[in-house]
């Protein structure tokens, strides 16, 4: 960046000296209050917000995943999320363990409005702001600490005065709203005049949302301010610390974890982030980074798919491939390296019998959350051998012996390399046919007979029949089993000079008709060559298998 242009700003240090802080040394042992926000603070930054169906679907689906705290809007500001309350109250769509959210601003006629718009409900949290911070009190309201102060406290009193009236339980919270722009002390100031203008008791809690509304700093700073303020209020067993970070940074779910480590009880956020500017704090993406900690958080993703089915309808926003968890990407791998390393932690999980996952490069198991492994490894030009024999073996159920790898991987990278694009398993897999199983040129097999089973114990006799170069032939030979009559047979009858160096068998299908794959590879002209055959019988899977090794030799060498 130009210098002249980098000197507009100033760094941003926080309001707040933590010598001696604890956060550091803190883990997170217990999911916090959860509160979506989605209905609220999602919907209004969105370019068409929801309307009500699509407002009482979310609803709906978010009850589902686990949230008993839910912001469904600003009923005082909005004819729709008016109308969307009376709506959730009025059919008793509220579960009986959910606690809706409104939110007004600490002005008097919307107080009202928003109690209004709750007559009927059970409970409810009143979710009260004004904003608090330096630049805001000087440029926008051109108030004092004391006059902005004095707006939160008359806005709380109105709220308790009014809701003695109402059959509604209502929970106060207060947010200073820019809490990371505002003095720490002084956010704590505003915040117990709210308590004590509430009358607040450990029966009667009051929500203390400590918002960033701004992402000003880095994370560690949002936790110094939360244990200090944390550390200093009075009566800290009448209060719910909350917290509300969007994401100007980037670093929404660090600030919020580090400031859970700090102390606070309960977090608002999104799903998948959604927000004014850059967003919320991600719900998903903060949930399941304490559930691979070990940590059950509460909520309930196992069908991530309905949930971004859901997200990309309603806010017409669609979630990056990228993204944390639920991307369509993010257990996929097209490196070598990676691909090799989650095949071998898959293989070394079912070898130990172990319910620890522990996967390279997947932090959590994929079928947790509804994704299937079909996807884990995909291929293209960046790709290695191992992730072609994981498709093969995954998706159709050939384990490739390990020295086969180097055959079969480079012919898919050069398809990759050649075409620019993924190669989709059906593809590998044609690859494989053509080079293996229907390679008929110059030998195409007919049939094979041996008295293996008239005299056990002595030489083999087989008698093979087979195209050569499209004239019918038949050979004979002897040896030490039914593969090795047929490569005497070969050699003897000057077809081919050639060894065999390797031999693999496994049944393709469970079940008594299930079909046998065969590998063998052999030595021609100082080379190597594999061949694969399929057959009921494994004995006939085995000569397929011959017939296609001497096939590769004959072909590759031309």
């Amino acid at each position: 960046m130009k210098k002249e242009l980098v000197q507009k700003y100033q760094p941003n240090t926080g309001f707040v000296t933590l010598p001696g802080r604890k956060w550091p040394d803190n883990k997170i042992t217990r999911p916090p209050k959860w509160c979506s926000v989605d209905l609220r603070d999602g919907n209004q930054a969105l370019i068409i917000p929801m309307n009500i169906e699509e407002k009482l679907e979310l609803f709906q689906k978010l009850v589902s995943i686990g949230f008993k705290e839910i912001e469904i809007g600003f009923p005082s500001a909005s004819d729709i999320e008016f109308k969307f309350l009376r709506t959730l109250i009025e059919k008793k769509l509220i579960p009986d363990d959910v606690t809706i959210q409104v939110l007004t601003q600490a002005r008097e006629h919307l107080i009202k409005k928003t109690l209004e718009a709750l007559q009927g409900a059970n409970r409810a949290i009143v979710h009260v702001y004004n904003s608090t911070s330096v630049l805001q009190r000087s440029v926008v309201f051109n108030k004092s600490r004391e006059e902005i102060k004095q707006i939160a406290v008359e806005g709380v009193k109105l709220v308790k005065e009014l809701s003695k009236a109402s059959k509604t339980r209502i929970t106060l919270e207060y947010s200073p709203e820019s809490f990371t722009g505002t003095e720490t002390e002084y956010a704590l100031e505003v915040c117990e005049a709210v308590m004590q203008a509430w009358e607040s008791s450990e029966e009667r809690k009051v929500i203390l949302n400590l918002p960033a509304t701004v992402e000003m700093f880095t994370p560690n700073i949002y936790a110094d301010q939360i244990e200090w303020f944390i550390t200093h209020i009075k009566n800290r067993t009448h209060a719910i610390i909350s917290l509300h970070a969007h994401n100007d940074r980037g670093t929404a779910v660090a600030a919020t974890e580090l400031a859970l480590m700090a102390g606070a009880d309960r977090v608002e956020g999104t799903l998948f982030g959604n927000g004014e500017r850059t967003g919320n704090v991600d719900l998903i993406t903060l949930a399941l980074n304490m559930y691979s900690q070990g940590l059950d958080p509460e909520l309930d993703f196992h069908d991530i798919n309905s949930i971004i089915d859901l997200s990309e309808k309603v806010t017409r926003i669609p979630v990056h491939m990228r993204h944390p968890y639920a991307g369509e990407l993010v257990y996929t791998a097209f490196s070598g390296s990676h691909q090799d390393a989650i095949n071998k932690g898959i293989d070394a999980m079912k070898k130990d019998q172990t319910n620890i996952w522990q996967v390279p490069y997947l932090p959590i198991d994929p079928d947790d959350l509804g994704r299937t492994y079909e996807s884990i490894i995909r291929i293209n030009s960046q790709s290695g051998k191992g992730g072609v024999a994981y498709i093969m073996e995954k998706n159709y159920g050939f384990q490739l012996p390990k020295k086969m790898h180097t055959e079969l991987g480079p012919m898919v990278q050069s398809v990759a390399d050649m075409r620019n694009e993924e190669i989709l398993p059906e593809r590998i897999f044609e690859i494989f046919q053509r080079e293996y199983l229907n390679n008929i040129t110059p030998f195409e097999f007919i049939s094979f007979k041996d008295n293996s089973d008239e005299q056990p114990g002595r030489p083999v006799t087989c008698s093979i029949q087979f195209k050569h170069n499209g004239a019918l032939t038949k050979i004979n030979g002897t040896g030490n089993g039914p593969i090795d009559a047929c490569k005497n047979a070969f050699i003897e009858n000057k077809f081919a000079q050639f060894k065999i160096l390797s031999y693999n068998e496994h049944s393709l299908e469970a079940g008594s008709d299930a079909q046998a794959v065969a590998y063998i590879q052999i030595e021609k002209d100082n080379q190597q060559f594999f061949g694969a055959g399929v057959d009921n019988n494994i004995e006939i899977a085995s000569i397929k298998a011959l017939f296609c090794a001497l096939n590769r030799s004959f072909q590759i060498n031309k």
